[in-house]
């Protein structure tokens, strides 16, 4: 098996892929559609801003085939900006298109209410079962680092929730298709996990 990390100049990126190899699993970088071939997952890793992210995409000719491979039900696994990108519009650009892959926007925490960014550990709340959070207890701390937050439209999209000084999606998806807020490279015990169970999770 094959996991490709698209590439799009905007990322974490070599501490996810050091992450998956700690897991044993192969991994590819991808900055060109090409790229995808014969790869059986995607993720996509994510630091900075939101129409920059969208740019990076754009310029390497990742958006469609990324919007393409995830109709077809290729597993795709969001990350920080990643996640916030499969979303349809960001407050942080405005009049920017996200991927549009889960309905929802993403919205700027309230720094009148709170330090912003939300930096640092912060408890899951499990609102329903996912294979990507087999053996993740509810109450199980993860690593954030983010000055935005998704708001799906669909609430079932939830798939877990944390909180500063309000609830907000930590993980979101359905069917094959998730994103998560917290960076699960710097998350240890928790973040390898998921990130295993991503890996292992059947097509």
């Amino acid at each position: 098996m094959i996991i490709g990390l698209l590439d799009y100049g905007l990322s974490n990126i070599r501490n996810v892929q050091k992450a998956f190899e700690h897991l044993g699993v192969t991994t590819r970088l991808i900055d060109k559609p090409a790229g995808m071939a014969g790869v059986d997952k995607l993720v996509l890793p994510g630091v900075g801003a939101f129409a920059a992210g969208m740019a990076g995409l754009r310029d390497r000719g990742l958006t469609e085939p990324t919007r393409a491979a995830v109709q077809a039900g290729v597993p795709f696994l969001g990350i920080c900006l990643g996640m916030q990108l499969l979303f349809e519009s960001s407050a942080e650009s405005p009049g920017v298109a996200g991927l549009g892959l889960l309905p929802g926007v993403v919205k700027r925490f309230d720094d009148t209410a709170v330090r912003v960014p939300h930096m640092g550990w912060n408890q899951l709340t499990i609102n329903q079962a996912s294979p990507l959070l087999c053996g993740v207890p509810d109450g199980a701390y993860a690593y954030f680092v983010h000055s935005y937050y998704c708001e799906p439209t669909d609430l079932a999209l939830m798939l877990a929730m944390a909180d500063y000084h309000q609830p907000f999606a930590a993980i979101a998806g359905r069917d094959q298709l998730y994103g998560i807020q917290f960076h699960p490279e710097k998350s240890q015990a928790v973040g390898l996990r998921i990130l295993r169970n991503f890996a292992a999770e059947s097509d």
